[in-house]
């Protein structure tokens, strides 16, 4: 089998743009991804239980606690991580979706499924746990063909459906090593460690349960940062299911449109600046001075975003370029 993507954060973890406050927590971020990347867990794991002393809830550092947990090879602890962090915040999918490879790796496909289906309908652009999820379905099929040739050997149906499947991933794991059944049933799925360069945003906090003006902003920084990461399914994410594409586009067209614009480009930064936010009930507007950068393209350029509060988190729902 293939082994399921977990993610990590990303260094870069700043959510409210233009706050000191906002900076010195990057730093801390940035320091706990440091000491990851240098295989130093312990002191990372250090870092994290002296932050969350003096900030329990913070999500960002919390699922960075589970992915240290994960690497350390204590899923126990990282699967209490994850699903705690899936109970305060249940609008975030990342937690899902590592939850559900912990699962996998225990063979727990079930648990694993139902996982992964919660972090689709929290983001429906969600291309990891899509795949993911396929993946899942995949070994709960090779369980069922499985358990059916075992009660009945006669059925000549069943053994090519479940040669069918085993083949599909023998000749799609990416290099992966694939462990060779010596039953029926296939090896359960690997843990795929966290691949900064492939790393999700960091979750970003819940809508409402604060400064609304902060959460708008952290939305504003989220939605930028997945941009230039190019990170596709955050940045689709980040507008809401009713957000109307300008010029009467279509939905599905303007999405083919922004990847076919955004992943190509070897390099795309954006910086926000001068952002004001002004929040009217679960509605709010953000303004402010978007800076473009790409391969062969430098702009700056006034830009509006509109916000609707949506299952705990703020969503584009229209935005405008020079007002």
């Amino acid at each position: 089998m293939p082994r399921l993507r977990q993610l990590a954060l990303c260094a870069a973890v700043c959510t409210a743009l233009g706050s000191t406050a906002a900076f010195a927590q990057a730093d801390e971020y940035a320091e706990v991804n440091r000491l990851v990347r240098a295989g130093q867990l312990n002191e990372a794991l250090g870092k994290v239980d002296q932050y969350l002393t003096t900030k329990p809830r913070d999500p960002q550092m919390r699922f960075l606690k589970g992915v240290i947990q994960t690497e350390s090879g204590k899923p126990a602890d990282a699967i209490s991580t994850f699903s705690k962090l899936t109970e305060d915040f249940p609008e975030l999918p990342e937690p899902y979706n590592n939850l559900a490879v912990l699962y996998a790796g225990q063979s727990q496909f079930d648990k694993a499924r139902a996982a992964l289906e919660m972090a689709i309908r929290t983001n429906p652009s969600y291309a990891t746990a899509h795949e993911n999820l396929g993946d899942v379905y995949a070994k709960l099929a090779s369980q069922a063909y499985s358990k059916a040739l075992q009660l009945d050997t006669a059925n000549t149906a069943v053994a090519p459906k479940l040669s069918l499947i085993r083949n599909i991933f023998t000749n799609g794991t990416k290099g992966a090593a694939v462990a060779a059944a010596a039953t029926p049933a296939a090896a359960a799925p690997a843990v795929r460690p966290p691949v900064a360069v492939a790393a999700a945003p960091a979750p970003a906090p819940a809508a409402g349960g604060g400064d609304a003006q902060a959460d708008v902003q952290a939305a504003v920084g989220a939605w930028a940062r997945a941009w230039s990461s190019k990170n596709m399914s955050a940045y689709l994410g980040a507008y809401a299911p009713n957000f109307t594409p300008a010029g009467g586009q279509s939905r599905s067209g303007w999405e083919a449109d922004r990847k076919a614009r955004i992943v190509p480009r070897n390099r795309i930064e954006v910086d926000v600046s001068d952002l004001n936010v002004e929040i009217d009930g679960d509605r709010a507007t953000a303004r402010f001075l978007q800076a473009y950068s790409s391969d062969n393209l430098n702009v700056s350029s006034r830009k509006t975003l509109n916000f609707v509060r949506s299952g705990g988190r703020w969503l584009i729902v229209r935005e405008a370029t020079g007002s």
